[in-house]
């Protein structure tokens, strides 16, 4: 480890707090470090494994891939990303897909889709974006922009004019926020870095309702929580509607760079040859990793099994509320679960991976777990005994 700290710490850019541990080996929910020392992750990379570490069916896809073809540009067609976009459209209310390298790029391409959609069909002059505060939709300087957090954007000023930001679960705020100037409204159905906050059951209807009252597009950023993560392919799912724009990435790709952003035909025709691209957005190589991602998730025995093992980590944590004063709130739905504490809990991140426990904190106040999808209840009873001695000598 020392060796990997030093090197880290002379030639890397320090935009990560990284903690003490270097991790050389994955397999399932489980990994190991280089002294051979076991965690439990319920991490996942920041919901990026959700087929957990080296499943042999995807190590099998990617391997096959890399010996066919890797790369050759999106001036030609290649069969994995013309086959994973028949898929995504397949399974959502989607017609066309733009494929990129991460979350941030489809959030980027949703902005820019929506500009150039409300440019064809009133003109100049519709450029504004309604996003909520506590969001998080990106680094790039339009995405950080659109992130309702100051935190992050100290700094980086001037930001990129035309965002507002609105308290989340509030139609009224958002109706407030309207001008002749917008375009869209972008909204996470839960707010994942925000501290896992979720809306009222009919917020997400609603404004799809004054969305289409007012021929605006609604935008959904589900890179941290789609791909079954809540106990459905895609979130929006749970809520019997459907946004104007989606964007996806994280677990698409299982740990392969990937995003993708999703439209009905009337909208995604606003993007013609040169408004908008990539170089390396859909390679055969990820594409192909993607395929076999989305098929395994999408099997309803699969997200059955999210539904299960999530409703028993909720009520696991739940138990630890009843025990541990700290715990103001459990929140969340199917493997996105959050533990929002009285108090900055960082160092209890610390001290969960001194005893084998990989989570993170979000928001200070509130620990998240996203696991592997595949995570048992044998797994999850790991977590809660670390997670009850670890908030028992807070407590005490």
């Amino acid at each position: 480890m020392e060796e990997a700290l030093a090197a880290c710490q002379q030639h890397i850019c320090t935009t990560y707090a990284r903690l003490p541990v270097t991790f050389v080996r994955g397999r399932g929910c489980r990994l190991w470090d280089d002294e051979g020392r076991e965690y439990l992750d319920c991490l996942a990379g920041i919901a990026v494994c959700n087929l957990g570490h080296c499943p042999p069916e995807l190590t099998k896809v990617l391997c096959e891939q890399a010996d066919t073809l890797v790369h050759v540009s999106n001036l030609f067609y290649t069969q994995p990303q013309a086959r994973l976009a028949a898929e995504l459209t397949r399974l959502s209310f989607a017609d066309k897909v733009f494929f990129c390298n991460s979350g941030a790029e489809a959030n980027e391409a949703a902005i820019k889709l929506a500009r150039k959609y409300s440019w064809d069909r009133y003109g100049p002059g519709r450029f504004h974006v309604v996003t909520m505060k506590e969001s998080f939709h990106g680094r790039t300087l339009a995405t950080l922009s659109a992130t309702g957090q100051t935190k992050v954007h100290k700094g980086f000023e001037p930001l990129v004019e035309g965002f507002t930001f609105v308290d989340f679960d509030s139609v009224p705020a958002v109706e407030a926020a309207l001008t002749e100037h917008t375009c869209a409204v972008m909204v996470e159905p839960i707010q994942a870095e925000g501290g896992v906050n979720m809306p009222a059951s009919g917020y997400l209807r609603d404004l799809k309702a004054l969305c289409r009252e007012r021929d605006i597009l609604l935008i959904f950023d589900e890179v941290q929580v789609g791909m079954g993560r809540t106990g459905s392919l895609f979130a929006y799912e749970q809520e019997d509607m459907a946004p104007d724009v989606m964007t996806l990435a994280k677990a698409l790709g299982n740990g392969l760079p990937v995003g993708a952003m999703l439209a009905g035909q009337g909208v995604a025709d606003a993007f013609v040859p040169g408004s908008h691209a990539t170089t390396f957005g859909g390679t055969p190589l990820v594409a192909s990793v993607a395929l076999k991602v989305l098929e395994t998730i999408s099997n309803p025995d699969f997200l059955d099994h999210v539904r299960s093992v999530g409703g028993y980590l909720a009520g696991r944590l739940e138990e630890l509320r009843s025990r541990h004063g700290l715990v103001r709130e459990v929140r969340g739905r199917g493997l996105i679960l959050g533990l929002d504490l009285d108090r900055p809990a960082q160092h209890l991140v610390e001290k969960c991976l001194e005893r084998g426990v990989v989570v993170n904190c979000t928001h200070e106040t509130v620990l998240r777990f996203v696991p592997p999808l595949v995570i048992s209840r044998e797994e999850i009873d790991r977590l809660i005994a670390v997670l009850d001695q670890v908030l028992g000598e807070e407590s005490a």
